[in-house]
């Protein structure tokens, strides 16, 4: 008998539990006849055997996912996707976010004689202010804005009974950002080889500064190998050249990498002791010794080498980390025209604060009204897992700079959130230039999810951000996507013995999950999809007719898309122009069907 157990030919293809409780029973049978007769439902030979298949098909299904999620392409848990984009060089973003401009408007008093307001009343209005809107969502001021410019709108804005001005109203504008400061105090132990510490705090769209508790600054870099970064300073001749602040480029030792995670987001330190690191090198080894040598190197200087450092930054030890970061709206950032109304907190500072009447100052800050003329959006739904892998793929590809057309699209997406966000964009070579102009088609979403054109603050800060990457005889003009609402119609013939509304309402159910996802740039719409979605839905029989058509007036989008014109040869596609975004608006009333 032992012999013949020997040749036992073990089926490795059984993973599930009754091919595994199959093969068992079959070995039980073969080997041990005389020792276990009873596998009816209650005997305790049937638990053994359902109980050594239950814990088979457990440890099947978990060695399967841990494979699967160990490779991008079938990895399915959006941790595990997060982990192995990583791997490749993309850099999970943070909360996104949305930005946009806002009227602001202030009343100063009038000179004694009321020819003018009296400029040492005119405010600054300082960056952090924070803003609420009529649905609740709260907005920060990401810039200085000082009322005293000339180029601000200044009217009379109360007069007396003479009919002399009493106060001016000046109008100015600021650029916003979703959410709102918070301070968070983080204790560090003893020092650790690229410590990593971890806040624990959800929807954090930004770092905005981190020091410890004597005083040292630690600065958010790309990666941990950068010691050069550039600082913002205030230009002291703003005045005269209307530039309110310098680039200066500044050697660091204190910095760190953020890792953005959906309720902790982690600062990690490098792997330098303060007591004994130093970023910057020693002149003497920078220079080239070429004495009792028989040729000659080159001896330019490189500026690189002045910030050797191979700790890649000091860690914080036995200290306290206070951080300032910004938290985003939860969910929709996105807002109506009109709906930033409030002031939370007005930040304001005066040229000479002493000399001012307390009064009048008061009064000054309490007229300090908000109002947003445009929408400000961005994207308000998180990618999906299959988006980030394609987004991990394309960064990989083109290692920080833009040649292709996936490179350019690669890099909009990866612009950092705290600058705004676009859904879809798509890059094109313009066909009426001859050299090589490229034309940036982006669109946005609303704060119902319906797109709509992207606002003038996110192009802008796309124009930046594109600026450093592109090719030096690139030119890339930043435009708006056309959008076309579209709706389906569909005729088909179901069975008899089936409920035929219960089947118009899967039907109805099934189209609407088919175009959950907005479309990309210029994809086309597939009349066969609309076939194969409905031929599978259970209770249809035939699929007798289904096409696209077009959705205008009130709610719509205004421009006009000759369907018919733009059909495939073949009739199975509805092409779509480079610049044209589909978009399946009201899926309850878009979607229009009849049975037979």
């Amino acid at each position: 008998m032992a012999n013949n157990r020997k040749n036992v030919s073990i089926n490795y293809s059984s993973k599930d539990f009754e091919s595994i409780r199959r093969d068992l029973l079959n070995h039980v049978e073969r080997f041990y006849p005389d020792k276990f007769l009873d596998f009816s439902e209650n005997s305790l030979g049937a638990m053994m055997v359902d109980a050594v298949s239950y814990v088979g098909d457990q440890l099947s299904f978990y060695i399967d996912y841990n494979v699967n999620e160990s490779f991008m392409d079938s990895a399915i848990q959006p941790s595990n996707i997060a982990r192995q984009a990583a791997i490749l060089g993309y850099r999970q973003p943070a909360q996104q976010s949305t930005y946009g401009v806002v009227s602001l408007f202030v009343l100063v008093p009038a000179t004694s004689v009321g020819l003018g307001p009296d400029r040492n009343y005119i405010p600054v209005l300082k960056r952090g202010t924070r803003f609420n809107s009529s649905n609740g969502q709260q907005f920060v001021l990401v810039e200085n804005v000082d009322f005293a410019s000339p180029s601000n709108l200044m009217v009379a804005g109360n007069v007396d009974s003479n009919g002399t001005p009493t106060q001016y109203a000046i109008r100015a504008f600021g650029r916003v950002v979703s959410g709102f400061f918070k301070q968070g105090i983080l204790n560090v132990g003893d020092f650790e080889r690229f410590k990593r510490v971890d806040i624990r705090d959800s929807n954090i769209a930004e770092i905005i500064s981190v020091r410890d508790e004597d005083g040292n600054e630690y600065f958010e870099v790309e990666n941990l190998s950068q010691d050069v970064i550039f600082k913002e300073v205030v230009n002291s001749n703003f005045k005269s050249d209307n530039v309110p602040s310098i680039m200066k480029p500044t050697i660091v030792s204190r910095k760190f990498v953020v890792e953005y995670g959906n309720s902790t987001t982690t600062l990690q330190f490098g792997s330098g002791d303060a007591e004994v690191d130093t970023s910057i090198a020693d002149p003497s080894e920078l220079s080239l010794d070429i004495i009792g040598k028989n040729y000659i190197t080159d001896t330019s200087f490189d500026p690189t080498r002045i910030a050797k450092n191979s700790s890649m930054g000091i860690v914080p030890t036995n200290t306290r980390l206070f951080v300032t970061y910004r938290v985003n709206n939860p969910n929709n950032s996105n807002t109506s025209a009109g709906s930033i109304n409030s002031v939370a907190n007005p930040l304001v500072s005066f040229e000479d604060v002493t000399t001012l009447a307390n009064n009048k100052v008061q009064d000054v800050i309490r007229s300090i009204e908000v109002q947003n003329d445009e929408p400000i959006l961005g994207a308000i739904t998180s990618i999906s897992g299959d988006e980030l892998k394609r987004r991990a793929l394309d960064s990989f590809g083109t290692q920080n700079r833009a040649v292709t057309q996936r490179d350019y699209e690669n890099l909009v997406y990866r612009m950092p959130s705290k600058f705004g966000s676009v859904r879809r964009c798509s890059v094109q070579k313009d066909p009426d230039s001859q050299k090589r102009n490229l034309n940036l088609y982006v669109v946005s979403v609303d704060p119902n999810g319906f797109l709509v054109e992207t606002n003038s603050t996110i192009k802008s800060n796309l124009k930046t951000w594109i600026n450093h990457y592109r090719m030096i005889n690139d030119t890339v003009d930043i435009l708006d996507a056309f959008i076309v609402n579209f709706g389906v119609e569909y005729v088909v013939k179901t069975l008899n013995t089936v409920e035929k509304f219960d089947v118009l309402n899967r039907c109805n159910s099934a189209l609407t999950s088919y175009f959950a996802d907005k479309q990309f740039i210029g994809e086309p719409l597939s009349v066969g999809g609309l076939f194969n979605t409905l031929g599978s839905v259970r209770g249809v029989q035939d699929v007798v007719k289904a096409r696209y058509v077009l959705k205008s007036g009130v709610n719509y989008s205004n421009f006009s898309f000759i369907f018919q014109e733009n059909y495939s040869p073949d009739g199975d596609y509805l092409m779509v122009p480079k610049n044209v975004i589909m978009e399946l608006k009201f899926p309850e009333t878009d979607i229009k069907g009849k049975l037979r």
